[in-house]
């Protein structure tokens, strides 16, 4: 049997675009006056290429603020790479994060590390001749789905309706409304409607993104509980873990969180002490894939459910390995970048089985989103055994 041989990475090119939405969004956070609405998402790619002729791709994204700093950074992060074993993901990860470690341990940092995470672990799919999720360790070749894009604030609850007839005849399992408005018997009285519309055996959740305090969560969610919900998203500031603890032991409803939290020391907070009842990690925000494997196995020690948050491009193999109950959200806003598209049937959506991540970018649609690019190759010099950084 013959001994492993090294690889190198010899190349990496960024690229930074701009997604339009087909429509802009407002959810709470909007309503309230705290944000703009959401008209694009702005993403950081790279394709890494190594010495042994293996391509893997990999992104990150922003909204609103932090896409050029976001790949700024993946400039300076880049050079790092060059001359690595690409197979020693947890150490480059690591690297990383060092090189980084004056803006801190989460935030911008964590998230610009998941675009060279993601690359990586789509190479060493490629090299194994597996789908990431038979590489992880599959539990399950399909899982149900909710579509969110249709419920946002701006759209009145007739045309949400109809956006949700539409999308669960296109196959989606459930349906998610945005809540969190000054007053919160608007709230009730969407969902209401809504519940009323599309019957009792339709999963609906609802998002206030982070817009009540506990007091007011607490009125509303004794309202919202007799309409049977799948959960609660959100209700206070993501980072309120005994309000969150309350609500569960008070509420009927699940309540899920975690999309905002940027690192594994934020979101196991949640899970160590069961302050929610389903966690919904974004691997995006938490520094790639690596990282969000470390929050399923904390989350699955405590029998949580997992929603992961938006990017079903990739959440959807990773929730894939998971051991329990998962969903995986429906928003269809990165589907033109790439060539592949996510199928769908009864509630479900099927896992890829292209190998590694499965995804590759659509260049025709991409030439007009992007913003700009930047290569970085071997270079005359470099001592491909030393790791140490000056």
């Amino acid at each position: 049997m013959k001994d492993y041989q090294p690889d190198r990475i010899v190349y990496l090119k960024n690229k930074l675009l701009s997604v339009p939405l087909k429509m802009a969004v407002s959810d709470a956070k909007v309503v309230m006056g705290k944000q703009r609405t959401l008209a694009n998402v702005f993403l950081t790619c790279t394709e890494i290429k190594t010495e042994n002729g293996l391509e893997g791709m990999g992104f990150t994204y922003a909204l609103r603020a932090g896409g050029y700093s976001q790949y700024q950074l993946a400039n300076e992060f880049a050079p790092l790479l060059l001359g690595e074993d690409p197979n020693d993901i947890s150490r480059l990860w690591d690297k990383l994060s060092w090189a980084s470690n004056s803006l801190g341990s989460s935030g911008l940092a964590t998230q610009t590390i998941s675009a060279f995470d993601m690359a990586l672990w789509d190479i060493k799919g490629k090299r194994a001749s597996l789908p990431l999720n038979k590489l992880l360790g599959s539990y399950r070749e399909t899982l149900p789905c909710y579509n969110t894009s249709g419920g946002y604030l701006q759209v009145p609850i007739e045309e949400v309706v109809k956006n949700a007839k539409k999308s669960l005849a296109q196959g989606i399992g459930g349906i998610k409304l945005k809540v969190g408005q000054a007053d919160y018997k608007k709230d009730v009285e969407r969902v209401r409607i809504l519940r009323q519309e599309l019957g009792d055996d339709v999963s609906i959740m609802i998002d206030a993104n982070q817009q009540w305090d506990l007091s007011t969560a607490l009125r509303a969610g004794e309202q919202l509980d007799k309409y049977n919900l799948t959960w609660l998203e959100e209700p206070l500031n993501a980072h309120d873990v005994q309000g969150h603890y309350k609500l569960t032991q008070t509420l009927k409803t699940s309540i899920g969180t975690g999309e905002m939290l940027s690192s594994v020391a934020e979101i196991s907070e949640f899970i160590e002490c069961s302050a929610v009842d389903l966690i919904m990690p974004d691997a995006m925000r938490l520094g790639g894939i690596t990282p969000f494997l470390d929050v399923m196995s904390k989350a699955a020690e405590k029998r949580m459910m997992l929603a992961p948050h938006f990017v079903m491009e990739l959440h959807l193999s990773l929730a894939a390995t998971y051991t329990l109950n998962a969903w995986v959200e429906h928003i269809e806003w990165l589907q033109p970048v790439f060539n592949e598209k996510i199928k769908m049937k009864n509630g479900e959506m099927f896992v890829s089985a292209a190998l590694g991540n499965g995804l590759s970018l659509n260049e025709k649609n991409t030439q007009g989103m992007l913003l700009m690019e930047k290569e970085f190759s071997k270079k005359k010099g470099i001592n491909y055994g030393d790791n140490n950084e000056n």
